[in-house]
């Protein structure tokens, strides 16, 4: 039974900080994929303690609001449509993360490899048009220091651009 002297006028009883944060945290997740690791942050910038933290974070997983798989897999599709980042730097950003190689490779396998290297070509050509170089040797090292700085991988890129001659 609930001590009467907690309860002011029929009001609820006010929820530990530990229980705002949970809450906070579903909501967070039900909108969007999270990993733990932006959780984690998350929970810290809300003044939450570690130990409280890594049972919210528990309880999040326990109920699926977090998964790593289905983060990963989400990531990889989102920066490979939307910011044409290549393999290596979403493996990398991924790592950062705190996920798991294995996650990482199996989210990776998703993409079609006929797809991911039309998209390298139609970016070193529409690049190409826009680049200023002295001859084709200064080209084809701004392209290659282009598609690097994406994450693409540097085999790939000396095959395209050696087809483009």
């Amino acid at each position: 039974m609930e001590n009467p002297a907690s309860r002011q006028e029929g009001k609820k009883p006010e929820k530990s900080q530990a229980e705002k944060a949970l809450n906070r945290a579903m909501n967070l997740c039900s909108k969007a994929e999270y990993c733990i690791s932006d959780i984690r942050q998350k929970l810290e910038s809300w003044g939450l303690g570690q130990t409280a933290s890594e049972q919210v974070i528990r309880k999040l997983i326990k109920e699926n609001f977090i998964n790593e798989e289905r983060y990963a897999g989400a990531y990889v599709r989102d920066k490979y449509r939307h910011n044409k980042w290549g393999r290596v730097k979403i493996a990398a950003m991924l790592k950062a993360k705190g996920i798991p190689s294995g996650i990482i490779d199996s989210a990776l396998s998703f993409l079609d490899e006929e797809e991911y290297r039309q998209m390298i070509k139609d970016m070193i050509l529409s690049r190409r048009k826009s680049v200023k170089a002295k001859n084709q040797y200064d080209l084809k090292g701004k392209l290659l220091r282009y598609g690097l700085s994406k994450g693409f991988e540097s085999s790939l890129l000396y095959d395209i651009l050696n087809d483009l001659d």
